[in-house]
């Protein structure tokens, strides 16, 4: 399943929302920051693929825990990680993430071509989208012969029920268009919990590397041949990795696809090569944003690639809709 923004479905999604929250007795706590309308961002579903070789006693992708042990920074969290279909986005999501875990869909060792991608969702570090811009492409990359991990990262608490979770939407969508918050080409400075979250999220992005990489030979996987690829939120997550690392956790390769750029973007010495992709109508988050990664990472002499579509608007993925983006 998929599930595209555009700038009628906005004001379609934001009366939607008002309603849930008078049905509620709801009130608008604050303004949230503008980019955090990253809201239903999906790909388009794929055909089933044959079942990869390496399951747990259930049939279903083994999973593994990102740390050893509690997450540092989180060990307190009392939330409860729930996952459940959401009428409102039209899509099956996971929130509340508090112990972050890599999905593994591993090839048969026969396609196996030693390469290896943590796929990160998006969904505004407030949900994840782990289907259509996680599971799906997991299972596209594997019947290529990639070994595909699925990052479920830590998010913000948005509440046990529907109805909270509605509220914390409710923040993000009743904003202006996320191009008018643009000065200058630089955004406004970051409200504390989009600060907080993302960091936690980048963190666990770069402990997922580590963790692929330490079973590497157990996996099948060339250890310098582990990269990185994130949606929307997701490419915060992936550019937050590509530009701040050590030895054990820097990915071979990254990739941003229609993801928003947060502040300065500080290029390391030894940034890994970039591939960026968006769509010129993208009415959530502009090309402005991919623009400006891919110029940071040319001016510092470094391998980067920008695809820029005519039209997709945001979440376009592998989805066939008649527009430049089915290429």
């Amino acid at each position: 399943m998929r599930c595209r923004i555009r700038g009628w479905e906005l004001t379609e999604l934001r009366a939607k929302i008002r309603a849930s929250q008078k049905e509620h007795d709801m009130r608008l706590a604050t303004w949230s920051f503008a980019w955090t309308t990253l809201l239903a961002i999906c790909l388009a579903a794929v055909p089933a693929q044959e079942k990869q070789t390496r399951e747990d006693t259930t049939g279903q992708p083994r999973v593994i825990p990102v740390w050893p042990k509690d997450a540092p920074g989180s060990e307190k969290w009392t939330q409860k990680e729930v996952e459940h279909p959401s009428a409102l986005l039209r899509m099956t999501i996971v929130r509340n993430v508090v112990r972050p875990t890599l999905s593994a869909f591993l090839p048969e060792r026969s396609k196996a071509n030693g390469t290896a991608v943590i796929v990160c969702p998006g969904g505004g570090f407030r949900f994840l989208c782990c289907e259509g811009e996680g599971t799906d492409v997991a299972e596209r990359l594997r019947a290529r012969g990639v070994a595909a991990f699925v990052l479920k990262h830590r998010l913000m608490d948005t509440g046990a029920t529907e109805a909270e979770f509605h509220k914390s939407l409710l923040q993000a969508a009743l904003l202006k268009s996320v191009a008018d918050s643009l000065k200058a080409g630089e955004r406004p400075v970051l409200p504390e919990d989009v600060r907080k979250f993302s960091a936690l999220a980048v963190a666990d992005g770069r402990q997922a590397i580590k963790v692929v990489r330490e079973h590497a030979g157990e996996w099948g996987i060339i250890p310098d041949r582990i990269g990185i690829m994130g949606f929307s939120s997701g490419g915060v997550v992936t550019t937050g990795v590509a530009t701040e690392y050590d030895a054990a956790s820097r990915p071979n390769y990254a990739a941003s696809i229609y993801g928003p750029v947060l502040g300065s973007v500080k290029v390391p010495k030894h940034a890994p090569p970039l591939f960026i992709c968006c769509a010129s109508n993208d009415a959530l988050v502009p090309p402005i944003d991919s623009i400006r990664l891919y110029s940071a990472w040319k001016a510092a002499g470094k391998s980067a690639e920008l695809h820029i579509y005519a039209k997709g608007d945001h979440g376009f993925g592998v989805s066939k809709q008649g527009l430049p983006s089915d290429t």
